[in-house]
């Protein structure tokens, strides 16, 4: 359920597509993400606005390649903001970067608006259930596997977080090596050694042969 942004905690209100970084962002001290969600934590809205501004364009595209909708896109990225402005809290530096934490809400509600989706036009099947649509998954860069959304999620979680996060923006939101390095501020070797280990933690994991 996605979460109401009437509820006790009001999320400073943005709308529209994400637009290009304010101009205040160029007037004040930058800051990392990371010290603008610890700032969030403490209902800063200047931090959370500024916050958007930087990694809306990011999140925006990480969801409509999922979403593929440009609308139902834009919705999903207003509700990603009010989850960031609700969860700040939970945001812990020494288990992840502050990118990786934010991309994997962006992707988890994308995936969810996904299934959301499909489970209404499958609601008067006859099968009666829905059967979520198999992810690509890319074994060592020599093939490709097929494997069901569940198997996959349960096996994500024996990945440390740090290469989760590299995991999901290089084969969930299908950006190269170099692109992964950028989002995380880490060196591209660092990326790919961690999709590296990652993948290899998965294919034990899901019981793939090479």
């Amino acid at each position: 359920m996605s979460p109401d942004p009437s509820a006790e905690d009001p999320v400073p209100e943005r709308t529209g597509s994400p637009d290009p970084p304010a101009l205040r962002a160029q007037e004040q001290p930058s800051a990392t993400p990371a010290e603008l969600l610890r700032a969030v934590a403490l209902g800063d809205e200047e931090a959370f606005s500024r916050l958007y501004d930087e990694v809306s364009p990011l999140l925006f595209s990480l969801v409509r390649r999922v979403v593929r909708d440009v609308e139902m896109s834009e919705e999903v990225l207003q509700e990603v903001f009010v989850e960031i402005w609700r969860r700040a809290t939970r945001f812990d530096p020494d288990r992840g970067s502050a990118h990786g934490w934010i991309c994997t809400i962006a992707h988890r509600r994308a995936v969810d608006t996904v299934r959301s989706s499909e489970a209404a036009r499958r609601r008067d099947s006859e099968e009666g259930m829905l059967r979520l649509e198999e992810q690509v998954v890319d074994v060592q860069e020599e093939g490709i596997m097929r494997v069901e959304t569940r198997r996959v999620e349960t096996a994500m979680r024996a990945l440390t977080a740090l290469q989760a996060d590299a995991i999901r923006l290089a084969y969930f939101g299908g950006y190269s090596h170099r692109e992964v390095a950028a989002l995380l501020d880490i060196p591209v070797g660092t990326a790919k050694t961690r999709i590296r280990d990652g993948m290899i933690v998965l294919r034990d994991r899901l019981g793939v042969t090479s």
